[in-house]
């Protein structure tokens, strides 16, 4: 058995390894990382030998670090990557590389569109219809799109909301409420075969289906990294939020992920600050210390106008994986309209969690 992981911010770790009789047999680790001294490969070959195949990546990580001579020094690579690596090869994971992704960059749409397509592009891929796809939104219209478990009254000020003429809708993906105007965020989804992200806990999910952005960023002058669960951040704050949502293939089979990624580009803050309800602490976290003022991060560090950040996101995930122009089908954008209509603007969905 094969398998491939990309250390966040690291290096890629390859495993190969066979299974005898409920434990691991003669484990294989490369990949293009650093490591001193020489014998300290051995070593977690070692480790990993006679393993019982169901340990799970920090049980694995912790026969590694106790494996390891003294002052051993890993650059690129963790113990826990090895140990991912290898649950990554006994669920029989696929790469980024073994699909023909496709493109969506569309027209501006209404807010509610948007929440529909995420659930029908990712329903079509967990049944097979569509191949992995990589969408990116173009807004038609303000809104605060609030996470599926959080409360409306919580979040929203609905004076607010109707003064600036906010459209508030419901995602169906978990996480915070997001502030966002046309031309001020950049957001995308990625709808991908749950196989994909096979043998990585849910939290190693979001680094990983992370890690390409980080590139494209770094391509640009941006230092960033993934920041637990589900931020992207550089040392001048919080410039990106992530959620995810699950959904499952047809007669139960393995189904597809669903991740998508707001990233503030010039957001006004003051205008943010009347329509949702955000504390002290969220407002630092979403860096700025005064309403009076505007939370620019990708304007600021990158000097580039928003149009030319997303052609060279685009750009480096073409260049990493391939990437073939496409569109949305009449078929999805018909069921994708339907549900506009009976779910993402019905007051039951909006206010689901009152």
């Amino acid at each position: 058995m094969h398998g491939e992981y990309k250390v966040p911010g690291g290096k890629l770790v390859v495993v190969d390894v066979d299974v005898e009789d409920g434990v691991l047999r003669r484990a294989r680790v490369a990949g293009d990382f650093f490591l001193e001294p020489d014998e300290a490969l051995d070593a977690v070959n070692r480790a990993l030998e006679g393993a019982p195949a169901g340990t799970d990546a920090a049980g694995l990580a912790a026969r590694i670090d106790a494996a390891l001579p003294e002052g051993t020094v890993m650059y690129g690579l963790t113990s826990e990557g090895v140990g991912v690596a290898v649950r990554r090869a006994l669920a029989h994971a696929t790469d980024w590389t073994d699909y023909d992704w496709q493109l969506i960059h569309e027209g501006p749409q209404a807010p509610a569109l948007h929440m529909a397509l995420d659930e029908v592009l990712t329903a079509e891929v967990a049944a097979g219809r569509r191949p992995p796809t990589l969408r990116v939104w173009e807004w038609g219209a303000p809104a605060v799109i609030i996470g599926s478990f959080q409360s409306l009254r919580n979040e929203v000020d609905p004076g607010g909301a109707e003064r600036h003429g906010i459209e508030v809708v419901r995602r169906i993906s978990g996480g915070g409420a997001m502030f966002v105007e046309p031309g001020n965020t950049i957001t995308y989804s990625l709808s991908v075969p749950e196989s994909l992200v096979q043998g990585l806990s849910f939290q190693d999910s979001y680094a990983y289906l992370d890690d390409w952005v980080l590139g494209a960023l770094g391509e640009m002058g941006i230092r960033a990294w993934y920041q637990p669960l589900n931020d992207i951040a550089t040392d001048q704050g919080k410039i990106a939020g992530a959620a995810q949502k699950r959904i499952v293939g047809p007669d139960g089979a393995p189904g597809a992920v669903l991740h998508h990624v707001t990233m503030a580009y010039d957001i006004d803050a003051d205008k943010m600050l009347q329509v949702l309800r955000i504390g002290r602490e969220k407002v630092s976290d979403k860096g700025t210390r005064s309403a009076k003022k505007r939370v620019d991060p990708l304007r600021r560090q990158t000097g580039l106008p928003r149009e030319a950040v997303i052609e060279r996101m685009i750009d480096s995930f073409r260049a990493r994986y391939g990437l073939a122009d496409g569109k949305v089908t009449d078929g999805e954008l018909a069921r994708a309209e339907e549900l506009v209509r009976t779910k993402f603007t019905s007051p039951e969905w909006i206010a689901r969690v009152p």
